[in-house]
């Protein structure tokens, strides 16, 4: 039974990967974040910690007794491309995952996102080349960057998975539906939003978490990994979805907002290396 730690356990992605693997029965879980908020079972151990703060993850790297695996979910401001933490924090990521490799651990699985693909205008696969235009995009590119680097000559696997765009449970998300949600319990009947004629790449996050716990149980196909649907959907589409099935009441003011400049009119993953590895997955 291999031993693997999440951080960012209470997170979005994390509530339905850790359920996931303990179901397979095949781990050794332990979760990982700022506080306890009693999300999981007591079987599966916890452990508050700030993974930026090297004075508490001294001390985690003995507690959670040296797991084989890491998957490092744990992000501040991930909605907020350019905020300046994204640049502050990037070398305490990249010495929290560097440590774990000195206490031995020999899979190394680290969220990355769509948006390193920056402005696109169709389908991407992981060798398309990555631009860096928000804060958020460049700290990703960059610690992808600095653990080849340190990773060159080590016996380590690093798998680096794209998340493209995750719905379903939008309770727990922090996304336009999210808001959407959230805005009809306040009683508001309209909100501004932008014509709503971007695609993206939308994943159910029960699929993303399948597809997590896919790479998790192999090395053999590691680097950058697209984690999607493999096809677009319109915005305006999933928000009038969400509406429809929820029979809210709230509309939303289409054209009032301009798309931002580094959102892609058209992105939708390459999943043919993701098939891959759900084939071998099933075996």
């Amino acid at each position: 039974m291999k031993h693997i730690c999440v951080t960012g356990a209470n997170g979005y992605i994390a509530r339905h990967v850790i359920p996931l693997l303990q179901q397979t029965r095949q781990w050794h879980i332990t979760a990982i974040d700022l506080t306890d908020k009693g999300v999981f079972p007591p079987e599966i151990p916890f452990y508050a910690c700030n993974i930026l703060n090297p004075a508490q993850t001294n001390q985690l790297y003995t507690k959670i007794d040296r797991p084989d695996v890491c998957l490092h979910l744990a992000w501040q401001d991930g909605f907020t491309h350019n905020a300046l933490s994204h640049i502050d924090n990037l070398p305490a990521h990249f010495h929290f995952l560097q440590s774990l490799v000195e206490h031995e651990c020999k899979q190394l699985m680290v969220a990355g996102s769509f948006r390193e693909y920056g402005p696109c205008n169709g389908r991407v696969s992981e060798d398309h080349p990555l631009i860096a235009d928000n804060y958020y995009s460049w700290a990703k590119i960059s610690l992808k960057h600095l653990l080849e680097l340190y990773l060159k000559d080590k016996p380590v696997t690093l798998q680096w998975l794209r998340f493209f765009t995750p719905y379903g449970d939008d309770e727990h998300n922090n996304s336009i539906l999210s808001k959407i949600i959230r805005w009809e319990a306040e009683g508001k009947t309209s909100f501004p939003f932008t014509e709503g004629t971007e695609q993206y790449d939308y994943i159910h996050v029960d699929e993303l978490a399948r597809q997590i716990c896919a790479v998790a149980a192999q090395t053999d196909i590691s680097g950058a990994i697209n984690c999607c649907s493999g096809k677009p959907s319109y915005l305006k589409d999933k928000v009038e979805e969400l509406i429809r099935s929820r029979g809210f009441t709230i509309r939303p003011s289409y054209g009032v907002f301009k798309a931002r400049e580094y959102d892609s009119p058209v992105i939708y993953g390459d999943d043919t290396k993701i098939r891959q590895i759900l084939k071998k997955y099933k075996k």
